[in-house]
């Protein structure tokens, strides 16, 4: 009886992980504000979605396999590839990518163009180099060798953190483009799985730097660079840069809101700034209603937890058309 007790609590157990009503998975970079929106969502209406953070590339392919009932991916995938795998696309949520360092006694740092390009390309080499020196007049930056955190997984970050890059240098662009994953140049840089496995090689690495979400790196408590933006400006990490940069972002529902927006113009826009995306496969239509029962009430109601993670709630305009969208396919 002992055994047949201990079976039947087993069975249970994973009857009650399993009991998710809707099953997500992908981007780690909205990781932080799904959390909260699931959480609120489950308090206002019982319903259990279970969403794991495991990359944009990861998302991707279990879209593609139906593995999830819904995936997420800072890599929005264009028109023709949404054909071929059957999928439908809208966003969910803008987010903001720092570039966080690990600097004892380094309060606040600039990061030019040229030096984040510099640094990714692995020319730059220390921190008391001219072009990094050159923009940080009175600090005194130490003499010591720079190493890169960069993701070791397939990412949408690391997708719109090149893309970036490749706004900003023509080396970079020529030479590598934008990628989910890549052999990153350089001979001194470290790979770490997930935002939350970059944060935390930044913050266990000293005299390290790499890119990472603004979630990530708050909960961390990093130490975030300015980044000079396309006007030529320097610009902190925070909420009201990351709005002026995403009220410029133009996302179509005709292309299934297909867009990169990182480096947009603006004296006050922040510039390494994404979009992150959800994949519903097309055949679900029962399922993708309850999905998109959920991010309407999250565009409705998850405002205010967005913005305090850090990450810019979707303007009423879009929201009306991703509602459109919705419709049209039949899926709200």
């Amino acid at each position: 009886m002992k055994k047949i007790a201990l079976l039947a609590a087993a069975l249970l157990t994973v009857s009650s992980v399993s009991a998710a009503d809707l099953k997500g998975s992908g981007a780690s970079f909205p990781y932080s504000v799904y959390q909260s929106w699931i959480g609120a969502y489950h308090k206002a209406t019982g319903i259990e979605i279970d969403y794991i953070s495991k990359g944009s590339s990861a998302g991707i392919k279990d879209a593609k396999a139906r593995a999830v009932d819904f995936a997420g991916t800072d890599a929005p995938l264009n028109p023709e590839k949404l054909t071929s795998a059957k999928l439908y696309q809208f966003p969910g949520v803008v987010g903001a990518i720092t570039m966080s360092y690990n600097m004892p006694d380094i309060a606040k740092l600039s990061l030019s163009r040229a030096a984040i390009a510099g640094i990714a390309l692995g020319k730059i080499k220390y921190w008391d180099s001219k072009i990094i020196t050159a923009e940080n007049k009175g600090v005194k930056l130490p003499h010591e060798k720079i190493t890169f955190v960069h993701r070791a997984d397939g990412s949408g970050t690391t997708f719109n953190f090149t893309y970036y890059l490749s706004k900003i240098s023509k080396t970079w662009k020529d030479t590598f483009g934008a990628k989910k994953s890549l052999n990153w140049p350089g001979d001194h840089h470290v790979g770490g799985k997930g935002n939350t496995g970059v944060a935390a090689l930044i913050k266990q690495t000293p005299y390290s730097v790499g890119y990472v979400d603004y979630a990530d790196a708050t909960n961390n408590k990093l130490q975030m660079a300015s980044v000079e933006n396309k006007d030529g400006h320097y610009i902190k990490p925070e909420l009201k840069a990351f709005q002026d940069a995403a009220a410029k972002a133009s996302l179509d529902p005709k292309k299934d809101f297909y867009a990169v927006i990182a480096d947009p113009s603006g004296k006050g826009s922040y510039p390494i700034v994404a979009a992150t995306f959800i994949l519903l496969p097309k055949e679900k239509t029962e399922t993708n209603k309850k999905v998109t029962a959920f991010y309407d009430w999250s565009y409705k109601n998850g405002q205010d937890l967005a913005s305090g993670l850090g990450y810019v709630p979707l303007p009423d305009a879009l929201t009306s058309k991703i509602r459109k969208y919705w419709a049209e396919k039949g899926i709200n």
